[in-house]
């Protein structure tokens, strides 16, 4: 009878194992816990998380092999078209995503992926700046780090971003076209650079962390990194949009082309879309949720929050950064001139 029943246990065992996991690629401190074990209790896959700092990084890492390596990645919108048209994912099976139905109208049908073919809206914001309120003024234009810098900034590390914000203080717009606009705000950032006050680049949460030790006064950040600062750090660091306005951004899952596991990075997918889950991680991100059935579930006070579902006027004068097709290379262009003077 123990023979048999240690031979069931590990056939129970063996059962579990070929379950297999899910490969998760993200951004750090993109996802709670609590929700990766949520999944891996329901459905038996466990979850094995890399991360990234950039999108400029998990695509690189895709075209060297990761690929086939992760079974779910969290790119910008600005960023889907080209990853489509590299053939770096698949397209969704609608028929295994049920909770899609929950995504707010204007997250479905997006202009750079239309249908939701190959992705699902996971979270959107803004970009802005955190700074030390123990220490400076609330700021309330991009000169603070364009025009007189007197304290330590950072700059964000993602091209389209922290131009587009050059682009907003000079007056155009974030998806201009115009070489001599994009070539301005990167002289803008040049001479950002040439102060004695700039501390360098950071991508991800390396702006948010340098402000909150005190190394730097300002950084460019996305909002709910910040949020989460200063909630954590009371009286310290506090999050504001400048009056120019800012950069607006929606990140989204997709399944990598040659994914090891597209049964399990469905039911991921269709997971997060639940009401009460998309509910969860916004709650634990401070982002905005893109859900429409999770918004019952939001803190009321987030949802009363401007730093996190910014009003009307600051909606009115940010934008979402698009994807330019053939004149990306503009913005590609200044950008590396930028980080190599």
């Amino acid at each position: 009878m123990k023979r048999l029943a240690v031979f069931l246990v590990a056939c129970l065992a063996l059962g579990l194992a070929q379950k297999g996991e899910l490969r998760l690629f993200i951004w750090s401190e993109y996802i709670d816990p609590a929700i990766l074990q949520a999944f891996t209790q329901k459905y038996g896959y466990r979850v094995r998380m890399d991360l990234y700092e950039s999108n400029e990084e998990m695509i690189a890492k895709l075209q060297a092999g990761g690929v086939s390596q992760y079974d779910i990645i969290v790119p910008s919108d600005f960023y889907v078209p080209s990853i489509i048209r590299l053939g770096l994912v698949q397209p969704l099976n609608h028929a295994k995503i049920p909770n899609l139905k929950n995504l707010d109208d204007k997250f479905k049908n997006p202009p750079f992926d239309p249908g939701n073919r190959y992705s699902a809206a996971y979270q959107w914001g803004t970009t802005g700046l955190i700074f030390r309120k123990d220490k400076v003024a609330k700021p309330d234009s991009w000169a603070v780090l364009f025009k007189d810098p007197k304290a330590p900034f950072i700059l964000m590390d993602s091209p389209r971003e922290m131009l587009g914000n050059a682009l907003r203080y000079l007056g155009y717009s974030v998806n201009t076209k115009n070489p001599k606009e994009v070539q301005a705000a990167g002289q803008l950032l040049l001479q950002a650079k040439k102060s004695r006050y700039f501390l360098g680049f950071e991508g991800g949460v390396g702006g948010k962390n340098r402000v909150v030790a005190g190394a730097a006064t300002y950084a460019v950040v996305y909002n709910g990194d910040a949020v989460k600062a200063a909630d954590e750090n009371p009286g310290k660091v506090e999050f504001t949009i400048p009056k120019e306005g800012a950069t607006l951004w929606v990140d989204s899952l997709m399944i990598p082309a040659k994914a090891p596991n597209p049964e399990a990075a469905h039911l991921f997918i269709n997971f997060i879309l639940d009401g009460k889950v998309g509910a969860q991680l916004s709650n634990f991100n401070r982002y905005a949720t893109p859900n429409r059935a999770a918004l019952p579930y939001i803190r009321p006070e987030d949802r009363k929050n401007p730093a996190i579902y910014p009003s009307p006027e600051v909606m009115k004068r940010s934008e979402f950064i698009l994807d330019l097709g053939k004149d990306n290379r503009i913005y590609d262009e200044v950008w590396t001139a930028v980080k190599s003077r």
